[in-house]
């Protein structure tokens, strides 16, 4: 190295160290995961943000969490962290659900942001609304013909409502919800290919600018436990405004395909007259103990509903 590279190398190996300092890294999540404890629920509290950033009317928020396929044993963790986000911000109140019924137009109608928990279906399939009314006792008598009608209307329901100007919400492993729709992936922006073993990952912001984003400025990287996934379908056109990505480099990867594209996490993206919030953190109840994944979650509410204005252009 010639004399004048060097002390731009110094500052280099300064930045990085900077980086790594800043970064903030979750303890490493425990392998079992336990329902949600009063203990757990005050450090979501605690930690969640008092005031939205945006101040509008108080939302009407529906948490869809059924899944007939892998258990995400995180889900009532979600289920909390959304309740209680609303509770303490003020910005919306939140209704739970498991009924697909829930998901039918006359209901949806009095929702402004629809939010998908890790609705995991059963394989190869992958359609959760066919597994339900095949699997539970409630539709017996309906005919199969008459159970695919219900399922594609109760789709097209939720298509129309995005569509229509409303939000939708998506957590980890609920693109898996209808993965085969074109129109469903299309919606989320993409569809659930595979993940490497759960492990931990490096998530960095794509734009530090971009509004949606203003939780992670400053503080390096997020360093957590997760299921790192990766997408195809849709998810090859990125027609989706990115928000963060994680390091693949150094990933645990059996099949040795996550270092193949740029590998997103979170993103949001226009739907007609409607808007969606894609995010991947958390596999691990660990993770939503932090300050920062809660106001980002909190303001990818906040846009899914409208409230939080910003460019999602692609």
């Amino acid at each position: 190295m010639s004399p004048r590279h060097r002390p731009l190398a110094g500052l280099l190996l300064t930045a990085a160290l900077i980086g790594a300092v800043q970064a903030e890294r979750i303890p490493y999540a425990k392998d079992e995961i336990s329902p949600p404890t009063p203990q757990w629920s005050a450090i979501i509290e605690a930690n969640a943000p008092s005031t939205p950033t945006v101040e509008a009317g108080r939302r009407k928020l529906l948490v869809f969490s059924l899944r007939t396929g892998y258990d995400h044993k995180v889900m009532p963790h979600v289920d909390r962290v959304v309740q209680i986000l609303g509770q303490k911000s003020g910005a919306f109140e939140t209704t739970v659900t498991t009924d697909i019924e829930a998901l039918g137009r006359e209901n949806l109608a009095s929702y402004d942001v629809l939010v998908l928990n890790n609705n995991c279906s059963k394989g190869p399939r992958r359609h959760l609304l066919l597994d339900e009314l095949q699997g539970n006792p409630k539709y017996g008598e309906m005919t199969e013909a008459g159970r695919q009608a219900k399922a594609d209307a109760l789709e097209q329901s939720m298509l129309d409502f995005v569509h229509g100007g409303k939000g939708l919400v998506v957590i980890h492993g609920a693109p898996t919800m209808l993965n085969q729709s074109a129109k469903f992936t299309e919606m989320v922006g993409a569809a659930f290919d595979y993940h490497p073993p759960n492990q931990e990952v490096t998530v960095r912001t794509v734009d530090e600018s971009h509004p949606l984003v203003a939780a992670f400025r400053g503080k390096g990287p997020f360093i957590h436990r997760d299921e790192p996934y990766c997408f195809n379908g849709p998810y090859s056109a990125m027609q989706f405004r990115p928000l963060l990505s994680m390091d693949v480099e150094g990933l645990k990867d059996p099949q040795g395909r996550a270092s193949d594209i740029v590998r997103y996490v979170a993103w949001i993206k226009p739907y007609g007259k409607g808007r969606v919030f894609y995010c991947s953190p958390s596999h691990f109840p660990e993770s939503y103990e932090s300050a920062t994944l809660l106001a980002f979650m909190l303001d990818g509410i906040q846009y899914a509903a409208g409230d939080l204005k910003c460019d999602d252009k692609p």
